[in-house]
């Protein structure tokens, strides 16, 4: 805060004072610029403004004397500056001079329940409506691209590829292994109870091979690789590159969209099979050193647990998942605004909707496979 001012009250025949002073060099009893234009609006009464002990003239003054003018004119009251710079008394004529744009003013206002229902509703619905518009453009790319008619940087495919595959094993091996020590820790702890310690294997298998091994790739992938969509195509859309593309006639979509979702659809199965066979290994090093079952027997427990059928269908959801982390992420990069804080939405709107769109597919797979008996 810059000033302070001095109030001192009207008296018949005599205008109120308000004195503004450095804020280095108010006295006791100054008041705050918020507290004194409270005060001097509950005179009703004219007021002299003096600012001759101001050393420091910013615009936080001008407006404040502006807001005084205005509230006080309003009601009838005179009012005469002093002390002022002849820069500010030109700014502060030419304030009073020229009118506020309407609509210019924010407006606080609170939504009604109801009105925030609806809101959110419709906001869901184009959400909805704006997936399916770029799922509909994506496969008519894809048809272009198959019929070899389509400008496909197949290089861009393979960095793509590098970018979502090698770089991301470090992470995938954590969490794969930590996931498959955890399931084998909560399931002795229930098996134990039975004498059934062996079962562990079928547990860890069964779960990293149909559910864990394609919702944690997927899920790091979500938040790694389906952000960095959003963040490299927002960063475009800032810098009106993917304008420059449509002007050389290049298509955004068979140009930037369709390598990242080639290459994501291709390396998933891949990390969804690696995530497989590191979490069921930490689920062996757990059983080996604290639940006594050999190496030997846990893996013969685990050929006979899991099947063909189960691996296939977690490599075909991480298909379907890599599928809908890119759509995420490409979706939410293309339509980006124009700023840099709209990049920031835009990742995290992407990593969001990357998530929930595996989480609603996951759900979905889990009652079709019960009532196929898959």
């Amino acid at each position: 805060m810059s000033f302070f001012v001095t109030v001192s009250a009207p008296s018949p025949g005599v205008l109120a004072v308000a004195k503004l002073v450095s804020a280095d060099a108010a006295p006791e009893g100054a008041l705050a610029p918020s507290v004194a234009l409270k005060v001097l609006g509950s005179y009703k009464a004219g007021v002299r403004i003096d600012g001759s002990a101001v050393t420091t003239w910013d615009s936080g003054v001008l407006s404040w004397i502006f807001k005084l003018e205005t509230i006080l004119r309003a009601q009838g009251h005179e009012v005469i500056r002093g002390g002022i710079p002849a820069v500010g008394e030109g700014l502060l004529v030419l304030a009073s001079k020229v009118p506020e744009r309407a609509g210019a003013r924010r407006v606080s206002s609170r939504d009604t329940f109801l009105v925030t229902v609806g809101k959110n509703v419709i906001a869901l619905r184009d959400a909805f409506l704006a997936w399916c518009d770029f799922v509909g453009e994506l496969l008519l790319a894809l048809g272009r691209a198959c019929r070899g008619k389509a400008k496909v940087p197949v290089s861009d495919i393979w960095i793509t590829l590098d970018e979502s595959g090698p770089s991301a094993l470090p992470i995938v091996t954590l969490i794969s292994v930590l996931v498959g020590v955890i399931l084998c820790f909560i399931g002795a702890q229930q098996l134990r109870q039975f004498g059934a310690e062996i079962y562990v294997a079928n547990l860890v298998g069964i779960a990293m091979v149909r559910e864990m091994g394609a919702i944690m790739a997927a899920i790091i992938m979500a938040g790694r690789t389906g952000a960095a969509f959003a963040a490299q195509l927002g960063t475009m859309q800032v810098n009106e590159e993917i304008d420059a593309l449509k002007t050389f006639g290049f298509s955004p979509m068979e140009y930037l969209v369709v390598p990242r979702v080639v290459a994501l659809v291709l390396m998933m199965p891949l990390l969804c099979i690696y995530a497989d066979v590191l979490g069921m290994s930490g689920g062996a090093l757990i059983s080996s050193l604290t639940l006594d079952i050999s190496l030997e027997r846990y893996f013969q427990q685990l050929l006979t647990a899991v099947r063909l059928q189960d691996v296939v269908l977690g490599v075909f959801k991480s298909c379907i998942f890599g599928v809908l982390i890119a759509i995420s992420g490409c979706l939410y990069g293309m339509r980006c605004g124009r700023s840099a804080s709209a990049v920031g939405v835009a990742v995290t709107s992407a990593v969001v909707a990357g998530i929930v769109a595996i989480v609603i597919s996951d759900a979905f797979f889990a009652v079709l496979c019960e009532v196929l008996g898959f």
